[in-house]
């Protein structure tokens, strides 16, 4: 037999078990010090917001720093056939960051400083680098291009006074096919504009005619040619391509050429070389083609 005084105890001593075990299991369920989270402590992340805004900014400025002396310092000192040099080194002085943080940041930011700060430090530095040394190579603050092709080159065939276009040839290069003889029966006019980012006027242009008998010959830019016959040179045609080149896309931006290769050119192939020299910043700009122009003796067949 239990007495009832007995039987209560057991039954709240049963009772406080349970809600025990309970309230064991709603704390581990509640996030807290019981899962391994440390408590939010507000003043110790505005000092680590304020050590990775510190660090971010002295990432840019040391980069704008490297970027400075690598356009002003190293890059007139190097020549063309070194120019890896101008951003492999400085690309290399990232490894300089840590050690820069160590020295510079105050005692209290340091602590806030890992893997993970250097980690985002590279990344930073290395596309602050590349922006800004783009930036400082091309105009106005640089300018290390050549004037280039605008889009087209041709070769114009004059025959009294008459302009025909020689034909484009598939893979480069341009073509005429003679009627009779060996010699075109005419003069042949090169013509070209060139486009620069800066100004196209400003390039020395030198172009050498070699003949199929390797014979070269230096010629000159006639600019007369553009006075008279500009108007009229889009619009020539040739037998077999519907559409003239195009010479100037950009309009007047473009600068023209206009060189006299000469008269009756013999059956064979002309190679004609075009040196582009410009006095860019900070070095000499240079930029050569060569292009054919190939003259065919007249079809046997006689079709």
């Amino acid at each position: 037999m239990v007495d009832l005084k007995t039987a209560m105890a057991a039954a709240q001593a049963e009772r406080r078990k349970r809600d025990g075990a309970k309230s064991e299991e709603k704390k581990k369920r509640r996030s807290g010090t019981d899962l391994g989270i440390e408590p939010f402590d507000p003043v110790k992340y505005a000092n680590k917001e304020k050590a990775d805004t510190a660090s971010m900014w002295l990432v840019i400025v040391y980069a704008l720093v490297v970027t400075m002396l690598m356009r002003y310092v190293l890059m007139p000192s190097t020549t063309l056939d070194k120019t890896d040099v101008l951003y492999l080194l400085p690309l290399t002085m990232m490894i300089l960051i840590p050690q820069i943080h160590r020295s510079v940041m105050p005692e209290r930011f340091k602590e806030h400083y890992t893997k993970g700060t250097w980690f985002r430090a590279f990344f930073l530095y290395t596309f602050t680098f590349l922006s800004l040394s783009f930036l400082l190579v091309n105009p106005p603050f640089g300018d290390i291009v050549a004037p280039q092709l605008a889009q087209d080159w041709g070769i114009a065939i004059e025959q009294d006074g008459n302009f025909t276009y020689a034909d484009d040839v598939k893979g480069g290069g341009v073509e005429w096919t003679l009627d009779e003889g060996e010699y075109i029966a005419g003069g042949a006019w090169l013509l070209f504009g060139l486009a620069d980012n800066v100004d196209e006027t400003g390039a020395n242009v030198s172009v050498i005619h070699e003949s199929p008998l390797g014979i070269t010959t230096s010629v000159d830019a006639d600019p007369s040619f553009w006075d008279a016959h500009g108007d009229e040179v889009g619009s020539w045609r040739t037998a077999n391509n519907k559409s003239a080149p195009i010479l100037l896309p950009h309009s007047e931006l473009d600068q023209p050429f206009a060189v006299f290769l000469g008269n009756g050119l013999a059956v064979g192939t002309h190679t004609v070389h075009v040196e582009i020299l410009e006095q860019g910043d900070p070095w000499q700009n240079v930029r050569n083609y060569v292009w054919t122009f190939t003259v065919h003796p007249p079809d046997a067949s006689g079709e």
